[in-house]
This record gives structure tokens, sequence and C-alpha cells, in this order.
């Protein structure tokens, strides 16, 4: 049975691949664990742990130190060869070996040079159980020689002709680092034209003027012992033919002059390599450079190609102006052909180098160290490869195993040795040696025979914690020889657990792929083999996984603003949680402005270096999670800048600007503004916007106008800062564009024109010496126009003109380059003056006692003198026969009629009255005479109602009843009407008495009422025009005292049992006639609220004649209703009347109206029609059964 022995392994982590990756190990095979306590236990054949390269180059001023260092149980013991032969470091005092290690320390410092210890060195490290070998460390110490004394000549040729500068560096150990510098230890500036080749030499494809110096200067530097070795300077100098005569041309010899070629363009030829083919040959692993180098004129431009394939694009790199190829990592692949191609514009020539990739050897499976038991089979492979193929031999404790003492349990199979029924003898470090012509390979592989009994390596009782859902690994470390079998098991008396529900890794250690909370439990791992058996418990707890449930948000906001970002998380309260918050995964800033509580992160007055990725991580012992949020600070832009004026135009110029930051919001939009520094200093207008996608505008200029420009950014957030302003430009002076406006011509006086107009401003001038030229032409009069140039101004009066006649006007700008177009004529007028002529033919037709309607003729055009405002119609109150003896005290009204009306309405007249009235017609100057005097009389009207009703004297059967007149009486009055009705109590009407009154009567007595009555009254007056408004009152009658008395002195009777019946019966007899009322009612219908209200209405109301010459109702409609129930009178029972005076502001202009423009009002003061009140049984209505019960009573 193989075993390999694996060393210890920490504690894995959860992810499953990695494990199975590191836990995979050969079938039946053992490393030995790196376990101290295992190690001093078991013995171990020697194994090289560290030494020196194979080519050692040393530095000759320090001592040599070669390296050795090995391990093995029991320790090793060390021994050097040198150049093949033992090396005895106890007879040369200068070596010394550092104790327990094979390391030599060669003290050259006090003594000795170290060419003396120049050689190739090999360490053995050797123990009981076998030897094991170094490298062949070949020991050479550095040199940097310096460069032999030459004589450089100076070098002289012509402009654009090609040179190399050779530096050919002293052979150094290690090879040198070549630069070419000056005497100021400047590096000297190459390019395409001048560059460094691989060899050190400087190329010049074409040299210039400025290439002419004395200081060419190549240096070496040599790494190993920091020393830098210079070359001679070396002196060029560019000169052209022109500058030679041809004396001193035929005198310079071939070495001072470098080339004869004529100063001309040519196409390129190489400098390096030579020919048109090549072959290169590097190592496997390596850097592959290929190099062209070409002269011409103008400078030709490197190409390169694979001719038989691509380039690699990951592993190819341009050096040296594309003059250099590399191609890293080289491979045989890489082999074939490169062409580089040197082009200009007079042709193009091509190189090809022919690569080719060797190989020293390299492993494909090095052998590998073998631990088996007694009676094992096993076997050491050593597998390599390179070009050529190299040649695999083998080595025994570090002797061919041709002359190795024989072993009977190995057998030697080309690069494989195998080992069957192997005992501890066997025991040994064998060497595998594969080699080619270009480097070897050395690999020691021991074979340990070994006899142990199982040991776990696994501390006892370890506590696995591990986050539900995942993966669980329990470590069951082991060895043993031979190799020992593995079981888990769960609990106390458990059975083995099952490879269908856990993972048993040949390392031992037990997966449980998703841990839940009841894989929670001890588990043991019992390791046999057939010398014995060890088991260890080790303790697994399921732990809750940490969740973030609230995860921090994108945000926007602008700067200087406060954001909050939230991280909420949810973990086993047994672990302990740590929450930490970092921006771009990397620490928070350490600034007050960040703070941090709980789950809260709070950054205070936000900048804009605080946008970025936001992450909250929780951890646990066991977990982390992670959520990040991105902040995006914004705000309006920046500012633009650098702004440019370019295409100056005389009427257009182009704007250009730069835009500044948009803070994280695109701008959307760029305004641009104007000022004008000669005309409105300080003052930024609004020129026009563009889009934000736009950087310039051309901008559209007026002439004479000192511009200057700036631009502001607008985002969603608002706009930015102006920019600062451009330069000013001042466009040149040019004639104006255009004419004043508002041109007007109205005269203040009857024999003057003024011309009005709104003047340029100082922008729409477009010149100095802005001016007006006006002119005049009287329309259908003058043939030529009169005009005069005034200065800046906004007005121009002239004089002397007629009253009221017609102009043509246009006023025309013009400055000191020239007149603006032409200009549009307008209509004006001279002034006016007051009308010469009264309106004729005046007639008045009286439509109703407050309507009249007026007629007149119109006033001839010629005589108003101006424009027609219309005519206005005074009219007023007089008494007859005194007309014209009181006209200055009476006050008249005034009614205006727009336009050319000849006729107009008087409305709120008043009846029974006599007016007068003049017309006049009136101009933009005012009114013109006034026509005679017209009078006419209105008709008479109803009345108003009495101005006063009060009831007085109220006795048993009579109330007296005191009035005042109406104080309008409209007309003649012919009588008052009394109606009345009593009340009982129950608000129930009675019937209604009319009763006519004379005219000249102010009292009136009323009697035989009943007693201890509520009466209610309508009084209004009358003329022949009908009836007026009425005015209501309420009164009761006095109690009968005698009454009284005798109810009093038949109490004794009222004691009687006969009279006691005799009411019971009247009682009954009542209740059943109110029983049969009230079934009547119901049979009749309800009676609302309302017909209640009604039934206490002046059941004869007046109606109003139709054409009664109201203008509207002007009466209170309450007049015409009955008080409701709860109605009372003022306590001295008096009704004061209701104004209803018509008021002419409602019909009129001016302070007193003016009429529609049809200057009519017929049809609008029809009367209105009122349903007179029904007298006694004459009513319409439905009998009522209470005033049934009422008669009862």
């Amino acid at each position: 049975m193989q075993l390999k022995i694996m060393p210890k392994k920490k504690r894995l982590p959860a992810g499953r691949v990695a494990l199975i990756l590191f836990l995979c190990q050969m079938i039946s095979a053992l490393e030995v664990p790196l376990d101290p306590k295992l190690l001093e236990d078991l013995v171990q054949p020697p194994t090289i742990t560290q030494q020196s390269p194979k080519d050692y180059i040393i530095d000759p001023r320090e001592n040599i130190v070669i390296q050795c260092e090995a391990k093995g149980k029991p320790p090793p013991s060390f021994s050097w060869t040198r150049n093949g032969t033992h090396f005895d470091i106890d007879k040369d005092p200068l070596v010394t070996m550092k104790p327990g290690s094979g390391t030599l320390t060669i003290n050259i410092m006090s003594e000795g040079k170290a060419e003396t210890y120049e050689g190739v060195y090999q360490c053995t490290a050797r123990n009981e159980r076998g030897a094991a070998i170094s490298n062949n460390i070949v020991v050479r110490p550095s040199r940097s020689p310096l460069w032999t004394k030459e004589k450089l000549e100076p070098i002289t040729l012509r402009n654009g002709q090609s040179l190399v500068l050779p530096c050919r560096p002293p052979l150094g150990l290690p090879p040198p680092i070549i630069f070419w510098m000056d005497n100021s230890f400047q590096r000297l500036p190459q390019s395409e034209r001048v560059s460094q080749g691989l060899n050190g030499d400087l190329y010049f494809s074409n040299v210039l003027p400025e290439d002419t110096r004395e200081d060419y200067i190549c240096y070496a530097r040599f790494n190993h012992t920091q020393t830098i070795q210079q070359k001679q300077p070396i002196s060029v100098k560019v000169i052209s033919v022109d500058e030679l005569n041809d004396t001193i041309a035929a005198n310079l010899s071939d070495t001072e002059f470098y080339s004869a070629k004529p100063n001309r363009e040519r196409p390129p030829t190489f400098l390096t390599p030579e020919g048109n083919t090549s072959n290169k040959e590097e190592l496997r692993g390596n850097v592959l450079s290929l190099e062209c180098i070409a002269e011409g004129l103008p400078t030709p431009v490197i190409y390169w190609i694979k001719e038989d394939g691509t380039l690699p694009t990951n592993r190819t790199f341009y050096r040296n102006f594309k003059k250099t190829l590399q191609i890293i990592q080289v491979s045989e692949a890489d082999s074939g052909n490169y062409q580089c191609i040197a082009k200009n514009a007079l042709g193009a020539i091509h190189h090809t180098i022919s690569v080719t990739v060797k190989a020293a050897p390299y492993w494909i499976l090095a052998p590998q160290n073998l631990v088996l038991s007694p009676g094992e089979d096993g076997s050491l492979i050593c597998r390599a490869n390179g070009n050529p193929k190299p040649r695999i031999s083998w080595l025994s404790n570090g002797v061919p195993i041709e002359i190795a003492p024989d072993d009977p349990s190995r057998k030697i199979d080309g690069d494989t040795i195998i080992f069957s029924n192997v005992q501890e003898r066997s025991s040994a470090v064998y060497q595998c040696n594969a080699s080619n012509e270009y480097g070897y390979l050395l690999a020691n592989a021991f074979v340990n025979v070994l006899a142990e009994p199982p040991r776990i390596l696994t501390s006892a009782n370890t506590l696995y914690q591990v986050i539900a859902n995942r993966p669980a690994l329990l470590d069951c470390a082991f060895f043993g020889s031979p190799l020992p079998t593995i079981e888990w098991f769960k609990g106390a008396k458990g059975s083995a657990l099952r490879d269908d529900i856990y993972v048993l890794h040949e390392n031992g250690t037990l997966e449980i792929p998703v841990a839940q909370k009841d894989s929670t439990g001890t588990y043991t791992c019992v390791a046999r083999n057939k010398l014995g058996m060890a088991k260890n418990e080790v303790h697994l707890e399921i732990k809750d996984p940490t969740r973030i449930i609230k995860q921090p948000e994108y945000a926007v906001v602008q700067r200087g603003s406060t954001v909050s970002f939230e991280c909420k998380v949810k973990h086993d309260h047994t672990l302990t949680l740590t929450i930490t918050w970092l921006k771009d995964n990397g620490e928070l800033p350490s600034d007050g402005r960040f703070t941090v509580d709980k789950d809260h992160l709070e950054v205070a007055d936000v900048r804009d270096s605080d946008g970025g990725a936001y992450t909250c991580v929780a951890n646990t012992t066991l977990d982390m999670v992670s959520a990040s949020a991105v902040l995006s600070v914004v705000d309006v832009p920046n500012p633009p800048f650098d702004l440019e004026l370019t295409d100056q135009l005389d009427k257009s110029v182009q704007l250009s600007w730069t835009p500044g930051d948009d803070n994280n919001s695109p701008i959307t939009k760029f305004i641009i503004e104007y000022e004008d520094a000669m005309h409105e200093a300080g003052l930024w207008r609004h020129q026009t916007e563009v889009s934000g996608m736009q950087t310039t505008a051309q901008l559209k200029l007026s002439p004479y106008v000192n511009y200057s420009f700036r631009v502001m950014a607008v985002n969603s957030l608002g706009r930015s800062l102006p920019s600062e302003p451009s330069e000013q430009y001042l466009t040149k002076a040019a004639e104006p564009d255009t004419n004043p406006t508002a041109v007007e011509g109205l005269g203040s006086e009857p024999d003057n024109l003024v011309i009005t107009w709104k003047p340029l401003n100082g922008f729409e001038s477009n010149g100095p010496g802005l001016q007006y030229k006006v002119s005049w032409l009287q329309k259908d009069g003058d043939d030529e126009w009169a005009s005069v140039v005034v200065a800046n101004v906004s007005k121009y009066i002239v004089s002397g003109t007629p009253t009221f006649v017609p102009y043509l006007i246009k006023v025309q700008a013009l400055n000191d380059v020239g007149f603006a177009p032409e200009p549009a004529v307008v209509m004006g007028h001279s002034g006016e003056d007051l009308p010469m002529v009264a309106p004729g033919n005046v007639r008045v037709n009286v439509v109703n006692s407050t309507l009249a309607e007026v007629h007149w003729d119109p006033v001839p055009l010629k005589s108003i003198r101006g424009h027609l405002q219309g005519y206005r119609i005074y009219y007023w109150k007089a008494q007859e026969g005194s007309l014209k003896r009181n006209r200055r005290h009476i006050e008249k009204k005034i009614l205006t009629f727009q336009g050319n009306k000849t006729h107009g309405m008087l409305p709120g007249l008043e009846p029974f009255s006599h007016y007068a009235l003049n017309v006049r017609v009136v101009n933009g100057k005012g009114e013109g005479p006034a026509s005679p005097d017209r009078v006419f009389n209105t008709p008479e009207g109803v009345p108003s109602a009495p101005s006063s009703l009060k009831i007085i004297n109220p006795t048993l059967d009579s109330l007296t009843l005191e009035w005042d007149p109406p104080s309008r009486p409209n007309g003649i009055l012919t009588e008052y009407t009394l109606k009345y009705q009593p009340i009982n109590s129950t608000h129930e009407l009675g019937p209604l008495v009319d009763l006519k009154i004379p005219a000249n009567k102010t009292r009136w007595t009323l009697k035989n009422l009943n007693f201890s009555t509520r009466y209610k009254f309508y009084f209004y007056a009358q003329t022949a025009a009908g009836s007026g408004s009425q005015i209501t009152e309420e009164a009761v009658t006095t109690v009968d005292e005698g009454k009284l008395a005798m109810a009093s002195r038949q109490v004794d009777i009222a004691t009687q049992g006969w009279f006691i019946g005799l009411m019971c019966a009247v009682a009954l007899l009542i209740l059943i006639l109110l029983i049969v009322c009230f079934i009547r009612r119901n049979k009749g219908g309800k009676y609302p609220v309302k017909e209640k209200e009604d039934a206490h209405a002046d059941p004869e109301i007046q109606p109003m004649k139709e054409d009664d010459g109201t203008f509207g109702e002007y009466s209170d409609a309450e007049d015409h209703k009955p008080l409701k129930k709860g109605s009372r009178t003022p306590s001295d029972r008096t009704v004061k009347k209701e104004d209803s005076d018509d008021s002419l502001v409602d019909y009129g202009e001016g302070v007193n109206g003016q009429f529609n423009e049809d200057g009519s009002f017929i049809g609008q003061y029809s009367g209105k029609k009122e349903k007179e009140p029904a007298e006694g049984n004459e009513s319409s209505e439905a009998p009522s059964p209470v005033n049934a019960m009422n008669s009862f009573v």
C-alpha cells in the first residue's frame, strides 16, 4: 500500500472549490505533516531548503557567502566539492561553515582575492537515511573594466546625412547598461530620428545643424559594483555644402569628411541589421528583442509584422520609437520570420529576421518525496522537456545510480524508478538530472520507509463555529504508516457518517456541504491502520447569518447640504457585530463632517470630493456582508471660462467658451448676455440662448455698440454665476435701421400741431449724432412737405396751423453716417376749438311718468371744429312760470351719448313733474353752445306708501288710526284704502274688511270691533294712475271688565253638579268636532307653513299698470307681503317708509351716466301684474277647517 505523507493543515476556508483543490492528493500516498512534535519522533532523509543560484556573480569587494541549508532527522552533516573534487574547508583559514548549516563564508575582506575562489561548488547534506546534493554553483566575481584609450577624431558631415556614433563598451560581468549623456551629465534627447541601439551605438537617421556638439559621451554602468565608466567625448559638426568652398572641400580627407553624398532627400536604408535577412535565437521564457534602425530623408518610420502569423497581443511591446520589437515570455510558438519595414515619402525597404526559440530543460513532472511503509510499492517519476530534448540521469545519495550500491527493491525505467516490497534499508535520497546544451535541472526526492501507528494531529475538543447554510469543515489531520483509514461519528453512540450526506476528504476532513441548525453537536474522528487506532472529538455550532435588512440608498444632493445613509443589520446575538463604513473601498476621511451613529452615516456640508461609493460593511467573527450606495453631489454649474471672440465682422461675431464643471447635473443650455459700455455701462441684457451641447455661438450685432459678452450655464438646479466678461468689441457706426415709433400729431391749441414720437435709444442709434427729420403736409392742401431736423428730442410743435385740419406726418431718424429707411406716414390733426353750433330741432316725447325720449338734428361736421365726442343733454326739474328766474339755483342732471347720436332716453324722471332740457355737441376741446331749452311735463304716477301709520286710543270695540300722507304723492291723491281683518290665537286670519277714506283725512276711527281681538291693517293711497305701496300695522282691542266680574259671580253655579255635567257634555261635543275637523283636514291634504304665511298676506294687492313709467321696480318687495307669524311693529306703532328713488348713475356716463349704444330703454319698463287678494268668501282658496273652528267658537 502506497502512502503519501501530508503536511498539517490549518483550519480551511469556506470556499469548497479551493478546498477540494487544496485537499487533493494521490491515492494511498501521505506527506509527512510539519508538526513539531511529530518531526521530533520521525526519521527523515535530508532535504535541501536553500542554496545559492547556479550562476553566482559576487562583488569582489565583499566576503563571499555560498548558501546551503537543509533539513532532516537526524540533522544532516554538510560537505562541499569545488571543481569536482573535495573542498577541505578546514585547511583554508579564510573559509568557515555556519554551525548547523552548510553555508560557507569566505573572508576576502581581510586578505585574499575573489578570483582565487572562482569555480564550481556543490554542497552535500547527509544523514543515516541518505544524502541530498545542491546544484552546481558557478562562482564568479563581477568585473567593470575601463575603456581602452583611443584617439577619436572630430566628425564633420553635411546636413541631412546619416551618422552612427559607436560605443563599444568593455566586456564586463554582468554586461553593463549603456546610455549617452553630455559633459553636464544630461541625457541626450532621442527621437524617431536619433536613437540608441541595443548594442549601445547612437544612430542618426539624418543629421541637423542642432546636432553639432563636442560632448557626445557613452557611459557604461555596472550595477553589480555600482560603478560607471565613460568613453572619450566624440565631437560632431554638421555643415552645409554652401559653407565650404571648393578649395577647403578638396583638402578634406576621407576621415574628416564623413560622407560625400549630397544633401538631398533619399529613400530608407538600414543601418542595422545589415542585408536583407538575419537570424535570431532566444531561449524559452526570456524576452525576445528584435531591432531595425534605418536612415533616410525624411526620417523613416518603422513597422513590424510576422510573416506566418500575428503578433501576440498581450506579450508584444514596442520600444525605442518602434525600432525595437519585444515579446515577453517567449515560447516555441513564437518561432518564425519577423519583418521590419522602413518607410518614408520616397520609398520603403524591409528586413526579415528568422527567429528560433530554443529551450533549456524545464519540468513537466519533478520527482516527489515518498514515505512508504515496509512491504509497500512506489515510484519516482522525473519528466522534463526542452529544445533539444534533455537527457535524464539518476543519482542515489549523490552517486550515479549505475555505480551506487545495488538495491533489489528498485528498478530503473528511463525517467521512472519503480520500487516494490520496500524495506527500511531502501530509504535513500535520489537525484534526477535533466540537461541539454542550454542548461540543466537537478531535483532531490527521498524515499523514506517508516512503520508508525496512527496519530491525530488536530487539537482535541476544537470548537468550530459556522454560519447556517454554508459548508462546515471539521479537521482531522492525521499521520500513520501504513496510511490510516478515517471514519467520522456524530454523538456518543452515533453510527459512521455516510458519503451520501457528508463529504469525507482523503486528508481526514469532514465536510457538511450545507450546515443547518440540527448539524450542531459533537463529532468524533477515528484513524486506524494495522499498527493501531486513534480518535479525537470536535464540536460544531451553527450561527445565524448576518444580513443587511435595510441597505443604504443612492442619493443625489446639492453641494452644502446634509445627506444620511442607513444600514440596518440583523445578526446572531451570540456573535459580536462591528459595522464599518468605507468610501470608495477606503477609510472614511478624517473629517468632523462625517458622523457614524449606530446604523447611520451622516455627511454634513457635502462637498464635491464627497461624491463616490459608500459601503456599509457588517463583520462578525464568522461572516461579513456589505452593501453600497453611490452619492452624487450636484450643484449649479461652475461658470464658463476662456471666452474668445473670433470671426469679427461688422454685424456678427463668433463667441466661444469652455464650459465649467457641470457638478454632476448635465448642462441644458447656455445664456449669453451683452453689455453696451458706450450707452448702458453696467447694464447686462439678454442676447441669446444656445443648447448645452454647444460651446460656440454666432451672435448678431448692432452698429456702433461697444460690446462685452458673458455666458451663464444652466442645469436642472439653476444657473451658474456669470463668466468673466469677454474682451470688448466696438462695431462700426452705420445709419439707423429703424425710425421712431408711436408717432402722433395732435394740437394743443387751435392754431398748432404737436408732433410727438418715441425716440430711439442709444443702442438703436447705430452711430453718433442721432437726430430726427420731422416732416408734415396738410392733407388736401399743400403740395410740398415741410420738414425740420431736430436734436435727439421727442416732440416738435408746428405753429400757425388752421384749426382742426388733417396733416400727413413722418419722423425719420438720422445720424452722422446717414438716414434711416423711409418712415411710415401717419395721420394727425391740428388743434381743436370749441364747437360753434348748437343742435337744432330738439324734440321731447314723454314715454311714461318716469321716462322721456329726446330727438335732435346733428350739427354739421365743419362747425364741430374737432373730433366729435358725442352729444350731452342737460335736464332739470323746474317750477312752472319760474323757469328763467330760478335757473341758477336748480340742480341739473347730465347724460352723454357717444358718437353721432341723434336721440336718447331720459330715465328716472319723477311723475307729475315739470322738466326743462337742452342739448349740446361735445368735441375734444369741450362743449358747444346749448340748444334752446325745451320743457315737458310727466304724467301722474302711483303714490308712495303713506309716510307713517299709528293706532291710538284702543277701546273694547274701537281703534283710532292716524297717518301721514305719502312723501311722494306722484299726482293728486283721490282717496285712501284701508283693509283689515282679525287674527285669532292661532294666528289664523278672519274675514277681510275693505274701507275707502277721503284723501283729505289723516285720522279714522273704527267702531263695533270685537273686544280683546288682534287686527291687522293694510293701508295705501291712490291717484288717478292707480294704487300706491301699502303700509301694514297690527293692534288689539281692550278686555271687557264687566264680563270678567260676571264670570267671577257665577263661581257658585260652576260648583253645581248639573253644571259640571253640562260642561262635560260640551267638552265631549267639542272633542268630537275636533276629531271630525282633523279627519277632514287630512283628506284635504296638509297645509305647509308657506300657505299659512300667505294667509296673512293682503288678499287685494293692487297691480301696477303696464305703462306706469317706472324703470325697473323701485318699491321694496316686502311691502307687498303681510307680516309673518311673530311679526311686530315698533314700540311706537309707526312704520317708516322705504325710499326707492331712481339713480341715473346706473344708466349714463360720467357723473350722471349715459345710455346704452342704441340710446333706448324701450321694452325694459313694462309693469309687473300681481293677483289681487280675495275678499271674504270670494277667496279662491279651499275652505280651511281651522276657519270653521274659529266660526264655531
